[in-house]
Order: C-alpha cells, then structure tokens, then sequence
C-alpha cells in the first residue's frame, strides 16, 4: 500500500539533483552489500530497525542461493543529491536483467573483488556498460580480505577495459578516456571508501563512503533528457501490487506524467491506446510512496495499465513517439516443461494444488511479460511447451519458483539451442574459467578435454592456485559443475560466460556412469539398501515410495540397471545361532532441482512436485525402453 509524500520542489535546471547509476559486478564481489552500506548511511534505516543484510536481495531464492536474480531500484538522498541506483544480478543466465537496468541509467559503477579480479561475468557486464557508451567508474571492494592485491587488480580491470573497447570499435577518444578511470578502493562490509590505495588487506582510511559519492556526483553526468519534450517514458520492468495490480517501472525520457493524466500507451505492435495513469510513485530507500509528477531524468511507477509490457512506451497522446524496443541476447539452452505424467501425479503426500496444461502454459505466458530473455515455444505434445533461456540457472530458478506455487512439472533434460549458418548447425559455445589447487590440474584438464574444451590461457600464482581458461561447446558443460566439484574435492571455482556459435563439435558423451532403476512399485526397504550399496550410490531411503521407471540411484557402472528396491528379507522357520547382523546403511546423496537437472540422461526427465524432486525415465515400461533402445542401434 502507498503512502503520500511531501511535494518536491520544482527541479533544478539541468536536473543536477539528480544521478541515476546501475552497480554491476561478477557474482558475489560485493553489490548488494555496497548498496546495504550506502541506504544505512543516507540514513534510510532508522535507529529502532533491526539490521537485515543483503536487504536489496529481497525474494526467498535470492536469499537462499545468495545471488541476486531480479534488478531492483533503490534512490539514496544525500547532500541534496538524490542517487536513483539499480543493483543488478551478477550471474550471465540473468543478463536481460543487467540489459534492462543499463538502459535506466546514464553512468557505471564496476565493483571488482581485490582479489580474484576481474571474472567472465565482469567481461560480460563490462561489455554491455561499453556497448551502451555509458561512463564507469571502478570500484575495487573487499581491500581488507587476506590476500587483497588491489595494484594488480586495477591493472587487470584497465586491460579488460581497453581490450573491450577495441573490440567493440568505440572512438579513440572514447578509449583514451578510460586511462583515466576513476578509482574507488572500498570495503563494503564496513562501509568505507577512498580514492587513496590502502595496504592490501586493510580497511580504507575513510570515515565512510563520502569518496564514493563524491566521485558519483563528478563522474556519473546528470540527465540529460529533454524536460521541455513532449512526453517518453520508457517501461523496463514490472511489478504487482494487491492493491494496484500490474506496475509498470520506467525512466522519464523526456517532459513531464503527472497522476491522473492521460498518456498514449505505444505498444510493440505500433498501436496507440489512450489510457490513465491511476496512481504515481517514486522510490525512497526501500519504499515506493505517492507523488503528484515525474519529470525527464527520473525513475518512476505507473499503475493503471492492466497490460502494459516490457519495451513499452507511454507518450504523449497527441504526439506519440515510441522509444526502441528493448533487445536482449538470443536464448542458449532450452528444456520440455508440461504436466507432470508421473504415476504419483497429484498423490504426492505433499501434492501441487496447480495440475493442469492449461494452469502451466498461462503460468508460462505470465512468465514472458517480466522476461525478456525467455522464450516458449509448442512442441509436438499438447501438454509440453520448449522454454528457452540464458543458461541452466535461469531456467532451474523458474522450475523452483513454479513448485513453489503449486504446480506439478515433468521438466526435461536441458539442451543447446542450435542455429543454422550458411547451411551447417552451429552450437553456442562458452568461455570457462577455472580456479583449482595444482594437484587438480591433471583432474580438470582431462574432464574438459572429454567435453571438448579446448584450452586458452593458463597461469600459476605463488599461492598453488592455477586459473585456466577454455572455450567449450555449451552441451559439455550441462552436468559438468557436479564432476567439477567431486574431482577438486570442493575446492575449485568455475565461472562460465557465453562466447558465441561455433559450427557443431560432434557426438559427447558427458556423463560416463549409468542410472539404478527401480523395477516396480513399493516402498524402499533397508534390505534392499544394503544389497545395492555395492552397486553405486542411491538417492533414495528406506521408506521412500518409488515407481517403476523412477531413477533411484547411479551406477558405478556405464550402462543402466534395474533393481528391485523394494525387496524384502525372506522369513524361515530356522533359528540363527548369532542372529541378524547389524548393517550399516549408507545416508542417500538427495539432489537438488539444479543436480537432478545436470544429472539428467538423453532418455530421462524429472519430476518437480511442491514436496519432491524425483528422476525417472521418459518411458517409464522397460520393454518400451528396450525395443526403441534396439531400434535406435539399428538405425545407427
């Protein structure tokens, strides 16, 4: 529910009030702390309020997997300067969310880690604030941190920032400027910032995060968009509220939406609608509150346009004039979404309340209006639709969020999406970074080789620490985290980021080890449990209902096997002279949405119901399995 805040003033000339600015970085180098330091120091929060961290990573799976996945706005007030900040996601499966927000801003901040440098989505981030001419301003976070190497990092950022506006042939002038880069060292956790180089390891010698702003306000220009125009204003995101309905989130392009006033809603098919704006709100600290007006440069919620969409303009009604659409980079991976066609459908002990192809496909459409990276496409199955996205991540994100509001899902097996280049398929490929100890070294480079990695760079720091980069098709990398993790013992980092189409590498066999397969329907028994154990690692317990068809484990072993799970110990009338001997069970290895996902074999699916996740075989009736297994060998 809004509230109605004290009238503004009229604007000052030039709109020197006013900085509008987005924080991108790699995943987890510091963003939303930054942003967490700068609201408490404009005084956002009040003394009474409990500390909260991370209070811009709103959403449960934001908090849970500590990323951020949706862009948010925010707008700190300091020394008359009101800084209108967008914190976007770090991970590249959310690029249309950095897209967006780099198109609400008119400057940069980068935050680089001091020291892992700059990382893939760095690159990918930086590239899009390049591509977009906006000004950028580095921000070397995390000084403190042990083994902090901020003069080094600096060095690094410059190159990657000359070596991106090389390749994306900007003006000489425009790649001189960056030379002369202005630089922020900061500690966000302690919410210190300066532009002197502390000792690495150390806090800034700031009081706070004044240097920070100081450098917002001369670097970052204020807006330049026309007051006196007629009106644009540019939607690029959405929210709901119980009370408004849809709201549309833009950036005032030029003259002046008032609350109450009629605007021309252009929409992507080039028609026109007069429609009017029922309420108005603008952003303070982590509020959006009532106002009267809007003006060029600032950032803005309009309520009362039941459809509006992303890309969308509201203009003047008689002097319509559309802004472009906003445009994303093409999907790269896609997986089947549909009903879930389980034999347990709907009897789960916790079952979904949302079972239907028609509850799933409008679940899906409401999906498309707040993503423009995503696509759904028909497939030959009423009850199935093809959904395209950036990476395994975004599309794992939706799944989850689906479960969670009750739907039942049979989810597929994620694939590349192909593209066809002077009559040959072409695959996309990625850029992989890798950070391992050197006693991995042989592990990794094997594991990717079988995955046709090639190799690019490879480098060696005094810490035994060996950081490699290849270029691997995108297919290799689907399932390649959980081996990544299992052969460096946890201990390695990889960090992957999209590097274009290549023309098709051939057959891959990404996972060497085969699926346990229950052979019929029961509850698990710890007899059986013990009798399996040998044969690989299960994924189920004693107790657990299975179907036949279902994926209850893997097997050590290359090709698939089917068990009998569900066996129990035969009774005799003999009495044993030692009695039973204790067995000791091994605890199952229970998978995540995302591991079930990678585990995923060409014929199997899973399973996502709001109280299970479960692998199972597309053909769930062996015999079936067998003859088109048999057709498929005769066929090759």
């Amino acid at each position: 529910m809004s509230v109605t805040a004290p009238e503004r003033p009229e604007p000052v000339t030039g709109r020197a009030d006013l900085r509008n600015v987005a924080i991108v970085a790699h995943v987890d180098h510091g963003k939303t702390t930054l942003v967490d330091a700068m609201l408490r120091q404009s005084g956002a929060f009040s003394t009474r309020t409990e500390p909260v961290d991370r209070v811009m990573d709103s959403g449960d799976l934001e908090r849970e997997k500590g990323i951020t996945i949706l862009a948010k706005n925010t707008a700190v007030h300091r020394d008359g300067i009101t800084y209108n900040i967008i914190d976007t996601p770090g991970h590249a499966d959310f690029g249309g969310e950095v897209e967006r927000g780099l198109s609400m801003v008119d400057g940069v901040v980068l935050l680089v880690d001091a020291s892992e440098g700059p990382l893939p989505q760095t690159r990918f981030v930086l590239r899009k604030a390049l591509g977009a001419h906006l000004p950028v301003i580095l921000v070397v976070n995390k000084t403190d941190r042990a083994d902090a190497r901020c003069a080094e990092v600096v060095d690094e950022s410059l190159e990657l920032l000359l070596e991106l506006a090389t390749d994306l042939g900007l003006d000489d002038d425009v790649v001189a400027g960056l030379l002369d880069l202005p630089v922020v060292y900061a500690s966000a956790r302690a919410g210190k910032a300066s532009t002197e180089r502390p000792a690495d390891g150390t806090v800034p010698d700031a009081p706070d995060l004044s240097a920070l702003f100081a450098v917002l306000d001369t670097q970052v220009p204020a807006p330049a968009d026309d007051p006196e125009g007629p009106l644009q204003a540019h939607v690029t995101n959405l929210d709901a509220s119980a009370y408004l309905g849809r709201i549309a989130l833009c950036r005032v392009r030029s003259g002046r939406i008032r609350r109450g006033q009629q605007v021309g809603w252009c929409r992507a098919d080039g028609s026109v609608t007069r429609v009017k704006v029922t309420e108005l709100l603008r952003t303070e600290a982590l509020e959006r509150v009532s106002t009267e007006y809007a003006d060029a440069g600032d950032i803005v919620a309009v309520a009362g346009i039941a459809d509006v969409t992303i890309g969308d303009t509201l203009a003047d009604p008689d002097d319509p004039r559309p802004l472009p659409r906003i445009t994303v980079d093409e999907p790269a991976i896609a997986m089947t979404i549909g009903t879930n066609t389980s034999p347990v459908a709907g009897r789960d002990p916790k079952p979904g309340s949302k079972l239907t192809a028609r509850l799933v496909k409008n679940r899906l459409d409401a999906e498309l209006v707040g993503n423009v990276s995503m696509r759904v496409l028909p497939t030959e199955r009423p009850d199935t639709w093809e959904v395209q996205g950036r990476g395994e991540l975004a599309l794992a994100i939706l799944v989850e969020t689906m479960r969670r509001e009750g739907f039942e899902l049979t989810v597929g097996k994620p694939e590349v999406v192909t593209r066809e280049v002077d009559g040959k398929v072409h695959e996309p490929f990625e850029r992989l970074s890798v950070d391992v100890p050197e006693q991995h070294l042989g592990a990794v480079t094997q594991l990717l080789a079988s995955r046709k990695g090639e190799m690019l760079e490879m480098s060696h720091s005094a810490s035994g620490q060996v950081r490699m980069e290849f270029r691997v098709p995108a297919r290799g990398l689907i399932g390649f985290r959980t081996e990544f993790l299992t052969e460096t013992r946890g201990t390695g980092i990889a960090n992957q980021l999209f590097d274009g189409y290549g023309p098709w590498v051939g057959e891959l066999r990404a996972r060497i080890s085969g699926s346990l397969i229950a052979d019929r329907a029961g509850q698990v028994t710890g007899h059986a449990v013990g009798l399996l154990s040998e044969r690989g690692e299960l994924f189920v317990g004693p107790g657990t209902q299975v179907y036949a068809g279902m994926i209850v484990g893997e097997n050590s072993r290359a090709d698939d096997m089917e068990v009998n799970i569900t066996r129990e110990k035969k009774l005799t009338n003999m009495r044993s002279s030692i009695g039973d001997e204790l067995v000791r069970l091994t605890p199952p290895r229970v998978l995540s949405l995302e591991q079930s996902l990678e585990f995923c074999a060409e014929d199997e699916c899973v399973e996502v119901t709001p109280g299970a996740v479960r692998i199972r075989k597309v053909e769930l009736d062996s015999h079936l399995r067998n003859r088109q297994r048999a057709r498929a060998k005769a066929r090759a």
